[in-house]
């Protein structure tokens, strides 16, 4: 992996890591079962689960959206890929998914946590034939990431442009532009791989939630289905099917990658606190009832 020549060393990095107050990255990293993250962000985590007990399978079954369209573009041709909002390392990195069907693949990760940043210089490593680079920058500054993007990947040719779970951290006057300034850099041809936490999907429990993030410091803006599909119609593109729907009715399939294989002892998962208990369930068993976040993928005609 080639580092951002701007990025700052890891000791600059970890001066920087403020662990008093949650992040989103390192809340998703504790409904994933990583070991980034801190008091802080586990008591937002604990309060979200009380707001909506099931609701942890929103975050895997994100994480499996996005596994399946990145699967679905690295068998349509694509060797590029650009995933802003990258979050911590985890199992089933874009990189790994990408690389693992066609090596040659070259990927762009994009994110502005120093926590993020530190992991990802050591662990987001390319294979030998293809190639990973990180920029450190934020969603909202498209033309730096475009900048730097360009020292990997050739937008001459087409990209998938990974934005899971990232765009309802800014708001609707930013988010619709952002999107179509780095869509319009793009070659005809690259893909759009976009979730967003609904408005309209069970919006009781989703408001609780997200009223339990803004108390911890981050609010999330929810969007409808009309809300979404404005990032499809507003840049011209062609809605893949199933079109938008909750990112677990996105072309499903079994997940049989479960850590209930890897910890197979009741008593180990009896002895966790409920917060920890939630990595080693079945996503599996999973209802419309359960997630709230929305899935698309389009194309650039």
């Amino acid at each position: 992996m080639s580092a951002d020549a701007s990025a700052p060393d890891a000791t600059e990095l970890r001066k920087r890591i403020d662990t008093t107050r949650a992040h989103p990255a390192r809340v998703y990293d504790v409904f994933l079962g990583g070991k980034d993250n801190y008091p802080a962000d586990r008591e937002a985590a604990r309060m979200a689960l009380a707001a909506h007990p099931r609701g942890y399978l929103t975050v895997r079954h994100n994480r499996d959206f996005m596994r399946r369209a990145v699967t679905l573009a690295a068998k349509e041709g694509i060797r590029q890929f650009l995933d802003v909002g990258t979050g911590l390392p985890t199992q089933q990195n874009v990189h790994q998914i990408a690389q693992g069907i066609a090596p040659e693949s070259r990927v762009v990760y994009v994110d502005n946590d120093p926590v993020v940043l530190v992991h990802a210089q050591a662990l987001l490593t390319s294979g030998p034939v293809g190639r990973t680079d990180y920029i450190e920058a934020d969603l909202r500054e498209p033309d730096r990431i475009l900048e730097a993007a360009r020292r990997t990947l050739d937008l001459g040719r087409p990209v998938a442009l990974v934005l899971a779970a990232v765009t309802h951290f800014i708001e609707d006057e930013t988010a619709y532009p952002v999107v179509r300034t780095l869509l319009d850099a793009l070659a005809p041809g690259s893909l759009l791989v976009l979730s967003n936490v609904s408005s309209d999907l069970n919006e009781e429990q989703v408001g609780s939630v997200t009223k339990a993030f803004a108390e911890r410091g981050f609010a999330m803006v929810r969007r409808s289905y009309a809300q979404m599909e404005r990032f499809v119609t507003d840049n011209g593109l062609e809605l893949l099917e199933p079109g938008i729907v909750p990112v677990h009715r996105w072309r499903p399939e079994r997940v049989v990658d479960l850590p209930e294989a890897r910890y197979p002892d009741p008593e180990f998962i009896a002895g966790l606190d409920e917060l920890d208990r939630t990595r080693y369930r079945d996503i599996n068993d999973v209802t419309d009832a359960d997630v709230s976040v929305y899935g698309l993928v389009a194309r650039k005609a």
